[in-house]
This record gives C-alpha cells, structure tokens and sequence, in this order.
C-alpha cells in the first residue's frame, strides 16, 4: 500500500504550522499567495455571480480591505489604489491579527453597511489570491454575519473582465465612536 491516499483539503497540512496560521485559523503570513475555493461563513463568487448580486434588488454591500501602510491613524498612500464601484475601503482588517482599533474600526463599518442587521448582505474582496478578504470573511462570519460573501478575484477579476474600477479612498482611522456612559 505504497501509494498516499490523503484526500483531504490541501490546506490542512499546513493548518498547524504556526508561522502561516493563528491558533483561531487566521492566516497570519504570506498574505499574497494561493487561497483556498471556499472561505468559512461565506459564499464564494465569480465575477458574473457578482454582476448579478449587483444588478439584483437587494444589492449587497462592498468591502474592499486592501492592506494599506498606516501611522498613527495616518494611511501613507504611495500610489493610487483601486476599487469595485460602491464599495466601501477599510484596510488592514484582514490581517491575521488585528488589535483592538482595528477590531473596533472593522465592527463600526460592517455596522454601518448593514445599518445593524447581521443577516444583510455584504461581499468583502481584496485582490486574486489575497488571505486579506478570506481572513476579513472569517472574522465578520464569528461577529454573526449571516450573509456573506467572499469575491476571491478580487479587483483584479473585476478589471480583468472589463469592468470599471474606480479610484479608492480609504475610510478614516481610527473611528470615532461614541461613548454611552
């Protein structure tokens, strides 16, 4: 019985190798490499199946998370970067880790977007073969969002299939939200 007849997930190899992955299953490295066809929580979308959503009644929201360089709540925007139109830009909240700013930041926009209903519809991207949107999905998915969607293209099937992209501006860091003492 020679031959390895090990049919599960190629990601499970490497599901406990700490230096790609947090005990919660986050992807802590190497952001910009192959993702898996599913993201826990969510439904994973082609570009059509996207246009459609769309061009549908209840039109989901748009989360662009894009990593970009931050200081102290500065964003430091070297270049131009890129979005879906209707989306809403906040970066860095699918780091493996995140502290609490920017735990507090992720929780204040998806309340916005779904105007605090868990079960609306929200699709989160980054770019092709990016953890950044698997990690944000797999994040929003243990808060209790109940409808996702994970566009695994990216900005970068959305522009490959001919479809505009507008330019980006990020949502400011950190929010301020209220204090109901």
């Amino acid at each position: 019985m020679g031959a390895d007849t090990d049919n599960s997930h190629w990601l499970a190899k490497f599901q406990n190798q700490e230096e790609l992955f947090s005990i919660e299953g986050y992807r802590l490295l190497r952001y910009r490499s192959p993702t898996p066809e599913q993201a826990e929580g969510a439904v994973t979308l082609t570009t059509g199946q996207l246009k459609n959503l769309l061009a549908g009644k209840q039109k989901p929201a748009l989360l662009n998370v894009q990593p970009l360089a931050s200081t102290q709540g500065v964003f430091l925007e070297k270049e131009p970067f890129y979005q879906i139109p209707g989306s809403r830009w906040v970066p860095n909240v699918g780091r493996g880790e995140i502290d609490e700013g920017w735990e507090t930041y992720f929780r204040h926009h998806l309340q916005q977007v779904t105007q605090g209903k868990p079960d609306s519809p929200v699709v989160i991207y980054c770019r092709a073969d990016c953890w950044m949107s698997w990690n944000a999905v797999k994040r929003a998915a243990s808060w209790g969002y109940s409808q996702l969607f994970w566009y695994r293209d990216g900005v970068d099937g959305w522009r490959d299939a001919g479809l505009k992209l507008i330019e980006a501006t990020p949502q400011p860091y950190p929010v301020r939200v209220p204090s109901y003492n």
